[in-house]
Parts: structure tokens; sequence; C-alpha cells
């Protein structure tokens, strides 16, 4: 938990974690050992086709969830790899359903549905379009840029997707296998009463939080232009469906950027990176 730059309490989380019940390298013990040393309030256990139910270990919130994954390997076939974040109890799910069936059945069993990775999984706008229902998708995958893979960051998907009307929340994660160089690097800060899992979950469907790898963002609407008020970094980027505006602002510790959207520009988001090369990222604002 800590206070951001308007006194607002935050709490760090991790929804994209792998334990020994599936494919990761630590056990759940261990991997909530992990996360709790380094200052998380709640991470989500999401073994494959595994469910992890909710609770509370030693301080850290467990939220509920798994990773459902169809389609293989061939980005053709349409590689779907989606979070049930939430659901109240173990969504009815069988390895030969659809992605849409899965997203329903999340849903029925009171979960959220987060299309996860969508870069390593080479979706295109074309394959997601059709899908109805997605509740949020990684923006930033940590183990998708490492070991194996190199495609860790999803923003151009997201920006293709929002350039067609589809707007999602954005998550950065850790999606933790190796639990080396692929963990507590990408996480969201979400703005809640407390650390009951209640209280997260509804920060998140409503979109209160900001996704990071360390720096504070936040993107404020001021009548009919924005702002970008963040941690001293050393690039702020504003991003829309238009392909060429003055958008990027550099500089030594820089707080604070502006920016004034011209006539059909339908959405905006921000990002920012600080002196290091950590970078965060804001939800979308629809215009």
């Amino acid at each position: 938990m800590q206070k951001d730059l308007f006194g607002n309490t935050r709490y760090k989380i991790n929804l994209h974690t792998h334990t020994t019940l599936s494919d990761g390298h630590a056990t759940p013990e261990e991997a909530l050992r992990i996360y709790r040393e380094n200052g998380y309030d709640a991470i989500a256990l999401t073994d494959h086709w595994y469910y992890g139910k909710s609770g509370e270990a030693d301080g850290i919130t467990i939220l509920s969830g798994a990773e459902y994954n169809i389609g293989g390997s061939d980005s053709r076939n349409g590689v779907f790899h989606i979070l049930g974040i939430g659901a109240e109890r173990e969504p009815s799910l069988t390895k030969t359903m659809s992605a849409q069936q899965i997203i329903d059945r999340i849903h029925e069993a009171g979960g959220l549905a987060i299309l996860a990775h969508p870069a390593w999984s080479l979706n295109t706008p074309e394959q997601v379009l059709p899908l109805q229902g997605f509740d949020a998708t990684e923006i930033y995958n940590s183990v998708s840029g490492v070991h194996h893979s190199r495609r860790a960051d999803s923003s151009l998907i997201v920006d293709m997707l929002a350039s067609a009307g589809r707007y999602y929340w954005l998550i950065a994660d850790d999606d933790v296998h190796y639990y080396d160089s692929d963990k507590c690097l990408s996480w969201i800060m979400a703005k809640a009463e407390n650390n009951s899992a209640k209280a997260l979950l509804e920060a998140i469907r409503n979109g209160d939080f900001y996704a990071t790898q360390g720096p504070e963002v936040h993107l404020i609407r001021e009548g009919d232009s924005f702002s970008v008020k963040c941690s001293p970094c050393s690039e702020i980027v504003f991003l829309s469906n238009f392909v060429w505006r003055p958008r990027v602002f550099e500089g030594d510790g820089l707080t604070e950027a502006h920016y004034q959207p011209v006539a059909g520009e339908r959405f905006l988001r921000a990002m920012v990176t600080d002196a290091n090369g950590k970078q965060a990222w804001t939800n979308i604002i629809t215009l």
C-alpha cells in the first residue's frame, strides 16, 4: 500500500502468476512469499486450467484466478490465452471450447476475462474483434520479454484495437514462470478503499488503476484538453488513433505534460518512461 500523488491509497497487484501447479518453477507458497517480500499487496495465482481460489496469506490478498489457453502455437489458428480473475466459483470449461465460450463461462462464474499477452500470441485485430466481453488486456507481460520470448509489449495491438473502437482496460503483469528475470517487474496500482478481494476487484472492473514497472502516471481530462501528471520521468507520450501528432515530450525529471486533441481523435492514452527505462501506462480515455 502507498499513497499516490493525490493522496489516494493504492495497492500493488500482480494478476498473472504460475506455480508448480502448472508450469511454474515455484510452489504457491514460495510465489506468495516472493511477491509479499517485494511489496505486493495482492496476487492472482493463475495456473493453466487450474482454478486458484481467493484467500489471504500473511497479509497478501489472493484473488481467484486461472489461465485458459487454446489454439496451440500456430498464430494462424488464433492462439488465445485468457485469464479468468475474481470468479466466485470455478468456471465450467473444457479445452475444446472456443475463446468466446471461455469468456462467457468466466463471466457466468462472476469473473473478469482478460486477454493475455496479445503480442506474444500474435493476435490480430481480425482475430480479436469478433470476440465480445474481454474486460481488459495485457499491454505488457514480463515473461514475454525474457528467455525464449521477445514480444513483451502489446502497445501496437492495443492501439489497433482501440482505433477500431474496441477499448479495454490495460494491465501490466509478470506472467511469472521462471522466478528469475521474469518476477516482480510489472504490475498494476489499484485505487481502492482497502485490500480486500472485493474492493480490489471493484477497482479493476472500474479501471481505477494504472499499469507500471515503477513510475506513477495519471491521465487527466481538463475540459477539452488533457494532462499527464507523473513521478519524475524522461519521456511522456500521448497516443491516439492519429498516426501523426506532436505527442512526445522529453526532458530530465518531467512531472507534467499537456495535450490538446484535435477533431477526429477518438481515444487517448499515455505512457511514461523514467531515467532507468522503466515504463508506466494509463488506461484509455475515449473522446
